[in-house]
């Protein structure tokens, strides 16, 4: 911990990257399980409060008690004691009265069958974030079911790398952090691009605002990442296709890329979209059901381009993602396959390889939401270029338990 707060003076990013591992995770989940309850809970208690101090020392960020809970809900330290039954039976006791009833466990079943750590660690973070989600308002839930997603958080887990763009300066990962845990990412700063409105505190209207060119930037960034994956699995690939469509359609393209020999011999017509969870149009089913957001995401671009793609032999599949970094099912089902082709290649494990496209794509999608709006003024006056007259329309959010990102076509 004294190295990450030594590192924070110079890269914020990689010491909380430190701070994430230094623990030695492994070592003390052995030591919980092999030594007497009774002698290491205060030292344990001690650790987790030495682990807060210094993240908030190192980002400069003081954490409330509700986002430093939703923070822990990673895989975290079990309870479990030694094998003497006095102590097995205290830790019974505690996990029982910090799970549901269903999640519970007893003397006889320990003993039979000993639980996996990770299978305790997994009922542990459910019931706490269950607790969190039946007491948020309709929009944390909203945005707590979409950053809870699988590969949400990539972008965090991440090795810090500049090569590879999943660095941030500690300028931006401290706003990303702040972004992530529900606290204020601005004050009273206007939007650089939307001048008559203020950012709200939380950084709703920078990932929702529409109007600027960072809109076609993010989604261009989203989408060379992923043809730079299709070159990695030697995939023949075509940007920004879609000519030859009838009179009334060859404005349009449906394809931002056109990967051969994707279906069947046939190519598919891969088509990125941006959405958000928090638009009035989808909190209500957002707020219930994760992923409604890229669901409806998906439909809308299968209406739009289905016809077209029929047109000229393709397979419409959209890309969609939520702006906190949820993927919708197509998303999901087609990077599992390149990770699969990749990982041929490569020789390397597919788990990697999808960890890899995953984080890519999510540290790009934290980027170009967050950096061109809340340090979109010291942008433009580098640039030399006025914000647009025309203004969004505002979306005002209260409520201060969130934990994560928001809609752009």
């Amino acid at each position: 911990m004294k190295a990450s707060s030594d590192v924070a003076a110079v890269d914020l990013h990689v010491a909380i990257s430190l701070l994430r591992v230094c623990g030695g995770y492994c070592k003390l989940v052995h030591f919980a399980r092999t030594t007497s309850t009774n002698l290491y809970e205060d030292s344990l208690k001690f650790f987790d409060e030495e682990v807060r101090l210094c993240f908030s020392s190192c980002a400069a960020i003081d954490v409330p008690d509700p986002q430093w809970q939703q923070a822990q809900l990673s895989p975290k330290l079990g309870e479990m004691g030694n094998p003497d039954n006095t102590h097995l039976q205290q830790a019974i006791l505690r996990f029982n009265a910090r799970v549901s009833p269903q999640d519970s466990i007893t003397m006889e079943s320990v003993l039979n069958s000993p639980p996996q750590q990770k299978s305790l660690s997994q009922k542990l973070n459910s019931f706490a974030f269950h607790s969190l989600l039946s007491s948020a308002s309709l929009v944390n839930k909203a945005h707590m079911l979409s950053v809870s997603s699988p590969h949400a958080s990539s972008w965090i887990t991440a090795i810090p790398s500049t090569s590879l763009r999943l660095h941030l300066d500690s300028a931006e990962y401290q706003t990303a952090i702040k972004w992530w845990l529900g606290l204020n990412t601005s004050e009273t700063s206007p939007c650089p691009f939307c001048p008559e409105l203020v950012l709200d505190p939380l950084g709703h209207h920078a990932a929702s605002c529409r109007h600027g060119g960072d809109v076609v930037t993010r989604h261009n960034c989203l989408r060379d990442i992923f043809v730079e994956f299709c070159h990695q699995a030697h995939l023949s690939v075509r940007v920004e296709a879609g000519f030859g469509l009838s009179r009334v359609q060859r404005n349009t393209r449906p394809a931002d890329v056109l990967v051969q020999d994707w279906v069947r011999g046939s190519p598919a017509a891969i088509d990125i979209t941006v959405t958000s969870p928090l638009t009035p149009a989808m909190l209500r089913d957002a707020s219930t059901s994760a992923g409604s957001a890229a669901y409806a995401a998906e439909c809308r671009k299968h209406e739009a381009n289905d016809t077209k793609c029929q047109e000229l032999g393709w397979t419409c599949i959209p890309l969609s993602v939520e702006t906190f970094g949820h993927w919708g099912k197509e998303a999901q089902a087609v990077f599992s396959r390149l990770a699969s082709f990749i990982a041929i290649h490569r020789a390397s494990p597919k788990s990697s390889v999808l960890n890899e496209i995953y984080s890519r794509l999510n540290m790009s999608l934290v980027i170009e939401i967050l950096i061109p709006r809340i340090f979109g003024d010291a942008i433009q006056l580098k640039e030399g270029s006025a914000p647009p007259t025309d203004v969004s329309s505002g979306f005002t959010i209260k409520g201060n338990l969130v934990v994560q990102f928001l809609d752009s076509g």
